[in-house]
């Protein structure tokens, strides 16, 4: 269960509450920086992001690298060095917008793989995340076969496992599940499967999304409402399990 975090104080705060490891994410990292998320962060911004979080932690850090940003060796190595073990790699630019070709990306995944070593770091962990779901790629029934031909690809070329974003299908996502030769990540929403059910349909890895980063907003909406509209502040959270955490440093 990977909790993402878009700064170093959410990742302390992750880290406090018991999170074996932290994911970084694009969408809560670009946010913070004013800027949409989609790949509109340079490779230097979002290493030195990855690198401030790394550095408050002692739990593994995996980095949101959404779709590599351009020379993939470059990325792996300035991340390896920045303190991630691991990476997520989107094979889309973006909503509206084609998919990588999948032999293009199955390259891409090899090329990651080879810099990691040449880091030496041979058990860096490559997520390779697909968009089939995400995006509603092609025509519905074809997508399953789609996600699985890609699957196998990016298996033979490196990855580790398999992100597809987008589907919480219980039945479909045990039927992915069966089939894949990579194990599988999702990304879950409120509302959503809870975490049985979706270990029960052969899930492994189970990412936040930029859910967490969201709700902390949505707290500071709900208190600064009532402050201004009511001259309260009653419906703050507990301060006191995470002010020594971000005070302190």
């Amino acid at each position: 269960m990977l909790p993402n975090a878009w700064d170093a104080a959410s990742a302390l705060v992750i880290a406090h509450a018991g999170a074996s490891a932290v994911a970084t994410g694009s969408a809560g990292i670009a946010w913070a920086m004013g800027r949409p998320d989609g790949q509109q962060l340079s490779r230097t911004e979002m290493v030195q992001a990855v690198a401030r979080i790394a550095a408050v932690v002692e739990v593994p850090v995996t980095a949101d690298m959404e779709g590599g940003y351009g020379d993939v060796t470059a990325t792996v190595t300035e991340i390896i060095d920045a303190g991630a073990v691991g990476m997520n790699m989107e094979d889309s630019e973006g909503p509206g917008k084609p998919l990588v070709d999948r032999e293009e990306q199955a390259d891409r995944i090899r090329a990651v793989r080879q810099a990691a070593k040449a880091a030496g770091v041979p058990d860096f962990v490559i997520n390779a995340r697909t968009d089939v779901h995400l995006f509603q790629v092609g025509d519905p029934d074809g997508r399953p076969a789609e996600v699985l031909i890609r699957a196998k690809a990016y298996a033979e070329a490196g990855a580790d496992c398999l992100f597809v974003p987008g589907l919480l299908d219980l039945d479909a996502l045990k039927e992915l599940t069966t089939a894949s030769p990579l194990p599988v990540n999702v990304m879950v929403m409120p509302g959503g499967p809870t975490i049985a059910q979706l270990a029960a349909a052969g899930v492994h890895r189970i990412s936040l999304g930029p859910n967490v980063m969201l709700a902390a907003y949505a707290a500071t909406h709900q208190a600064v409402t009532e402050l201004l509209t009511g001259g309260t502040f009653d419906g703050f959270p507990d301060l006191s399990v995470v002010r020594p955490l971000i005070v302190r440093r």
